[in-house]
Order: C-alpha cells, then structure tokens, then sequence
C-alpha cells in the first residue's frame, strides 16, 4: 500500500476546530484521512510550526520550499513524490491517488 505524507503550513492544529472559526476545508480532510488510514494506507502528516525537522529532513518538500517558499504547503506526497500542492484534496482523489477503488468507502452523502 502507498504511503501518503501531508506537509501542511503553519497551524495551531491540523483538525480545523480550533480558534474562533472552524476550518471545514480541514474538517472534511482530517476526515478522509482517517478513512483511507482505515482502509490500510499508511499516512503521516506534519505541521510546519510544530514538526519543521520533518520539513527539513525531506529533500522533496525541502526543495520545493526553497523554490516556491510556504505558499505550496500543503504539500501532499504518495510514496516521495509530490502529487499535489497549495491545496488539500478531496477523497476521491486521495483514494486514486493510492489506488484504492471508491466503492472501497462507505462516502456519507456530504458533498466532496
């Protein structure tokens, strides 16, 4: 199974509930990721402010901040490769992106 490696930008925390306004964007992604975790994919996912050695380790997302600086993240890698960027994708597109099937999901009938 893929692994899938989310580099997000600077954030008090990646669920999108905190502060004074809650961040559907990161709600619904928070979301899918857990469901692709329990369908087998192996996902990390680090957060600029609190995991900047992860960044920094990272050749790809390295490279790809030192051309374009922070307006890329999120960056969004399967197996190294960076697969998308500035913007978090919804499940349909993960899913492909691991090559899991979409009837693999139980979709809820929120609008992706």
């Amino acid at each position: 199974m893929p692994k899938l490696t989310v580099f997000d930008p600077s954030m008090c925390c990646s669920s999108g509930v905190c502060g004074p306004s809650v961040d559907l964007t990161l709600v619904r992604f928070a979301e899918d990721l857990e469901r692709l975790r329990r369908q087998g994919v192996e996902i990390q996912r680090y957060n600029l402010a609190r995991e900047t050695w992860a960044f920094a380790q990272d050749s790809v997302v390295r490279g790809m901040l030192g051309r374009k600086g922070t307006s890329c993240l999120p960056l969004i890698l399967v197996d190294g490769k960076i697969v998308s960027e500035a913007r978090y994708l919804p499940l349909a597109e993960l899913a492909q992106l691991v090559g899991l099937e979409r009837a693999a999901f139980q979709i809820s009938s929120r609008a992706e």
